[in-house]
C-alpha cells in the first residue's frame, strides 16, 4: 500500500464519518437503550432464566423425543426466549441496533457505489433493500 496525500485525505474523511456517526440521535438513541438493558434487573433475571432452560434442553435434546420431559423442556425453553424478546427494554435495545446497522449498510453501499457498481456488498441482512451479495448466480460453477 502507497501511502500518499489521497490516502491521509481519505483517513480523514473517515474520522469525521466517524465523528458525526458517534454524535448522531441514532448512535446516541443506542446507547441510551444498551445501557437500559445492561443495568436492567430484570432483563439480567429473564437472561438467567433463558440460559438455565437452554442448558437444560440441551441436556436431552440429542435424544428427541426419546428423553424423559423432552417437550416440556423445549416449551419452557420457548417460553423463557419468548419472554426475554418480548421485554420492553430488550425489544427496544434489538429496535436501536437494527436501526444503526441499517444506517451503517447504507454507508457501505454508496461508498462502494460510488467506486463501482460492480463492487459486491454483504449487508448482512436478509431484509437490507441496498445492492448486496452477487444474487446467486456468481457461485455458480
Amino acid at each position: 500500500m502507497i501511502y500518499n496525500q489521497q490516502f491521509y485525505q481519505i483517513e480523514t474523511q473517515m474520522e469525521q464519518l466517524t465523528t458525526t456517526l458517534i454524535n448522531s440521535s441514532f448512535f446516541q438513541e443506542y446507547l441510551s437503550s444498551k445501557r437500559k438493558l445492561t443495568q436492567s434487573d430484570e432483563v439480567r433475571q429473564l437472561q438467567a432464566s433463558f440460559l438455565e432452560s437452554k442448558r437444560s434442553f440441551e441436556e436431552i435434546e440429542q435424544y428427541g423425543n426419546y428423553a424423559p420431559d423432552f417437550k416440556q423442556k423445549r416449551r419452557e425453553l420457548r417460553q423463557a426466549k419468548r419472554a426475554l424478546d418480548l421485554h420492553d427494554e430488550v425489544s427496544e435495545f434489538r429496535f436501536q441496533e437494527t436501526q444503526l446497522q441499517t444506517i451503517l449498510d447504507e454507508i457501505c453501499v454508496s461508498l462502494a457505489e460510488t467506486i463501482s457498481s460492480d463492487i459486491k456488498v454483504d449487508a448482512g441482512s436478509p431484509f437490507f433493500t441496498g445492492h448486496s451479495g452477487c444474487g446467486g448466480s456468481c457461485h455458480a460453477s
